[in-house]
């Protein structure tokens, strides 16, 4: 697949990395030399110096052959990505995808308008960060939560904290390998290292990320191995009241009794107060730990902190941990600081540039394949497939096929029907298949629902 990339900021440079190893012909653009050098030494890649707005620029670049051409510039320059999403659709490239920062611009009528334009896909990271931050509002003993098929299949991630039931157990008790459950363990990071357990002798270890994916009815069996228990959240307090908690906000409603807003800028207190007149607009600094004291953190179920600010937002939820509130959720821009933030006792670790990496690398693969999630904690893809007819992965039984270590099968959704896979299952033509993998098989794993 031929592949531009306009822009080489932190999402660039994660689905440069993704793409790397796919076989594909790639070419970054981007004005700063040092992001393209970055991006150089992270995958084998052409880069071209220049303006993403420039048509002698993407001519150079050669976008009238690009078989899918992505405008991810950097926050500072997002209003430049519709500008050489537009460009490149009139050159000649044949899928064309644009980052945003405006949520007008996904509203029904406007996003129809986008494509009318010649825009396939729009993509806006904080309404992404968003949807994943009310997820686990729901399911608030997990680390991450991503629902499959409609939420017919769930994927959770737990920390084994100490006393946690399943340390120092293996795999088989949870569940025999041999036998169909209602869950099944899929991968486990741990001490920066992602596992896909499959033998007996593994065992779990405090401090695990455990990925289990789980049919409806088995979720709550499922975590109590954790050892935590679901909280009710009738209280949440948000730091930060930008694009994220504007989004947020809008898709919790009336759901949560007690909501309370700290905002550091007046102007944005006052326009969150007119919107949001149900709501507690507090101004302030979200790093005020005496601050958060005098506003009751201690007596909120949860704490979202969402500033531009990673450090504050890390520091925010560590202190609100410190002062009892059962669950926590950060959004950490600067990747590096993802394994930081978990160190200090956050809960849940938001990134909206891998989340909108994954929805991006969706377009690299066939055309049956529905979601692409990257995992925190971990440096892989969870992946639902829908099966081809005649595809490989429906020859035979799942231990026949051949298929790949790196990667393991979760479950499938059949119709009304939904299923933890064993060795001995088939997957059928159109069944809707979970698949977990690491990078460096997800281009073979491709291959089996084509």
């Amino acid at each position: 697949m031929n592949i531009v990339i306009a822009g080489a900021g932190d999402v660039g440079c994660h689905l440069a990395k993704m793409l790397g190893g796919g076989g594909h012909d790639l070419t970054i653009i981007d004005r700063d030399p040092a992001r393209l050098a970055t991006v150089s030494s992270l995958t084998d890649a052409v880069t071209i110096e220049g303006e993403t707005t420039s048509v002698e620029i993407l001519k150079t670049a050669r976008v009238e052959d690009a078989d899918l051409f992505i405008a991810v510039a950097p926050a500072e320059e997002q209003n430049k990505n519709i500008i050489s999403a537009l460009l490149a659709k009139q050159l000649g490239a044949k899928i064309v995808t644009a980052r945003i920062n405006n949520n007008e611009f996904m509203e029904t009528d406007n996003n129809v308008l986008f494509k009318d334009l010649g825009i396939d896909l729009l993509f806006y990271p904080e309404r992404i960060a968003a949807g994943e931050i009310y997820d686990l509002l729901k399911q608030t003993g997990t680390n991450e939560y991503i629902e499959f098929a409609s939420g017919q299949l769930q994927m959770v991630g737990i920390r084994l904290d100490e006393g946690a039931p399943l340390i120092r157990k293996g795999l088989d008790y949870l569940s025999s390998e041999a036998e169909v459950t209602n869950y099944k363990v899929v991968a486990v990071g741990r001490d920066g290292a992602t596992l896909i357990p499959k033998t007996e002798d593994f065992k779990f270890l405090e401090g695990d990320l455990v990925y289990i994916i789980s049919t409806c009815d088995g979720l709550d069996e499922a975590m109590e191995y954790s050892g935590k228990n679901k909280i009710d959240i009738n209280s949440l307090m948000i730091i930060g009241g930008g694009r994220i908690c504007d989004t947020l906000l809008d898709r919790i409603g009336d759901g949560i009794g007690l909501i309370k807003v700290v905002e550091n800028k007046e102007e944005r207190c006052t326009w969150l107060a007119q919107k949001y007149p149900d709501a507690l607009i507090i101004q302030g600094d979200g790093r005020n730990t005496d601050l958060l004291i005098e506003e009751n953190i201690r007596e909120f179920d949860a704490v979202v902190a969402v500033t531009s600010s990673s450090e504050t937002n890390i520091l925010a939820c560590a202190a609100a941990k410190r002062l009892g509130v059962a669950k926590t959720i950060a959004e950490v821009e600067n990747i590096e600081y993802i394994k930081l933030a978990e160190g200090m006792g956050v809960d849940a670790v938001i990134n909206k540039k891998l989340s909108t990496a994954g929805r991006i690398f969706r377009f690299t693969l066939s055309n049956k394949i529905r979601t692409v999630k990257c995992l925190n904690g971990t440096d892989a893809e969870v992946l639902e497939f829908i099966a081809n007819p005649e595809s490989r992965i429906t020859k035979g039984q799942i231990k026949d096929l051949n298929f790949p270590k790196e990667a393991i099968i979760g479950g499938i959704v059949r119709g009304n029907d939904c299923f933890i896979t064993g060795p001995s299952s088939t997957v059928n033509a159109y069944d809707r298949v979970v698949v977990f993998a690491l990078p460096n098989v997800i281009d073979k794993v491709n291959k089996f629902f084509i």
